[in-house]
């Protein structure tokens, strides 16, 4: 059964897509911000194309239910690994607030009102 309603995924995926347009070359502030909480540099160019993969498997899980519902997942916990480098580094300002913990709860949000019972 097709995620009811789709709209949230879509949305999610265009979102995942914006992100990945500004982790490409990583704009200042999502510089400042991976530099912050020690994400190592070295590790920077993987995040463009994770975050397209997630945006693809989300747009496809709109198809493919399964698949949408485990991209949802993967970027819960995706959000909730954000917001422990967060803690860990003591970054408690507007990185972890509103762009992790918002996302986390986009995330969790799309989860279950477009897959949930």
């Amino acid at each position: 059964m097709a995620p009811d309603p789709a709209w949230p995924v879509v949305a999610l995926a265009l979102i995942q897509l914006g992100d990945a347009a500004l982790c490409r070359r990583p704009v200042a502030f999502v510089a400042r911000c991976l530099t912050d909480v020690g994400f190592p540099r070295r590790w920077w160019p993987v995040l463009t194309p994770l975050k397209i993969a997630a945006a693809l498997g989300l747009l496809a899980g709109v198809v493919v239910p399964w698949l949408g519902l485990v991209v949802c997942l993967c970027l819960v916990a995706y959000f909730v690994v954000a917001i422990a480098m967060h803690l860990r580094a003591r970054d408690l300002g507007r990185n972890l607030f509103l762009n992790a913990s918002g996302m986390l709860i986009v995330g969790s949000a799309v989860t279950v009102v477009s897959f949930g019972p």
